[in-house]
């Protein structure tokens, strides 16, 4: 079953997740790249801003020898510097554009192929969808840039609403607004669901996903600690498979590519990304084997789904 899984799907690794300490744009950026780059079971990779352009010159270098497809992900820098692309505060908005514009550069720098992108704070039920037409408006303009650039994909990537990221994005329906939206104008325009957020969401992927089948491009797979709130992988954090306390192992992962066969996920022209993104949280918990966690939840998962 292990060739079928590469016949359907890329399989990722959330870089900055995986290795903590990366995420602010610093740190052993190329060291713990390398380490992917080298491992054959991944066939696609997410990596994050880089502050010193000569380790993202370095980085290219290494993403060119790896043949690994390359996601950028907007998310560490908007959340490192609290971007808001849907803020009602003109200038605050435009900041957030303008930021996000520069990560763009940066993918076509690291020859990414698609970038992710994020709503900011959820401005609370009374002003909710002003937010999410000043969201459209954002990732509208963003796109425009990017066309500037060359052809790449971008996706948006669906949070928690009430636990940790407090996102405008959300509920699966705020993204399917926001999907409706912008497709027309960008084919290149989709979104990307987390199985780690679903609990976090209290929403159920059989439920979720055909809601939005025709506009979802890839997803991640991670485990969320959300029913006890003293626990140190409360929230958003991405722990290990099978965390004591936590809400996803491989049963989950099992469900989850059923779900996602059952709604055509897999039968895409092209083959879409299914990243990690899973981080050492504990004391004494190591990336690589965190990381071997997780392909074998992968391996066995896709076997018995």
């Amino acid at each position: 079953m292990l060739e079928s899984m590469y016949q359907m799907m890329q399989i990722g690794v959330v870089h900055f997740k995986a290795y903590p300490g990366i995420e602010r744009g610093e740190g052993p950026i190329l060291e713990t790249l390398e380490k992917i780059c080298a491992d054959d079971f991944w066939t696609a990779v997410e990596v994050g801003w880089m502050r010193d352009y000569r380790i993202l010159n370095t980085a290219r270098q290494l993403l060119d020898q790896s043949h690994l497809t390359v996601c950028y992900a907007t998310q560490p820098k908007a959340l490192t510097m609290k971007l808001n692309p849907n803020s009602l505060d003109v200038k605050e908005r435009n900041a957030a554009i303008s930021s996000i514009k520069s990560c763009v550069d940066e993918a076509y720098d690291l020859g990414a192929s698609v970038i992710r992108l994020m709503a900011g704070q959820d401005p609370g039920d009374g002003k909710r969808e002003e937010a999410k037409k000043l969201l459209v408006d954002s990732l509208g303009q963003i796109m425009e840039y990017g066309k500037e650039e060359g052809k790449i994909d971008f996706t948006l990537k669906i949070f928690d609403r009430d636990i940790d990221k407090k996102n405008l994005i959300g509920h699966f329906k705020d993204a399917l607004e926001v999907a409706k939206a912008l497709r027309p104008s960008f084919p290149n325009f989709g979104l990307l669901a987390d199985l780690s957020h679903f609990p976090l969401l209290r929403e159920k992927p059989e439920e979720a996903i055909p809601l939005i089948k025709d506009y979802l491009e890839s997803v991640h797979l991670g485990n969320c600690v959300c029913g006890d709130k003293r626990h140190p992988a409360y929230g958003d954090i991405q722990p290990r498979f099978g965390l004591p306390g936590g809400e996803i192992d491989l049963p989950e992962v099992i469900h989850y590519f059923r779900v996602l066969k059952a709604n055509g996920f897999f039968n895409k022209p092209q083959l879409p990304v299914v990243s990690a993104e899973v981080r050492p949280v504990l004391a004494g918990e190591i990336s690589e084997i965190v990381l071997a966690n997780t392909k074998r939840v992968i391996r066995q998962a896709w076997a018995l789904a």
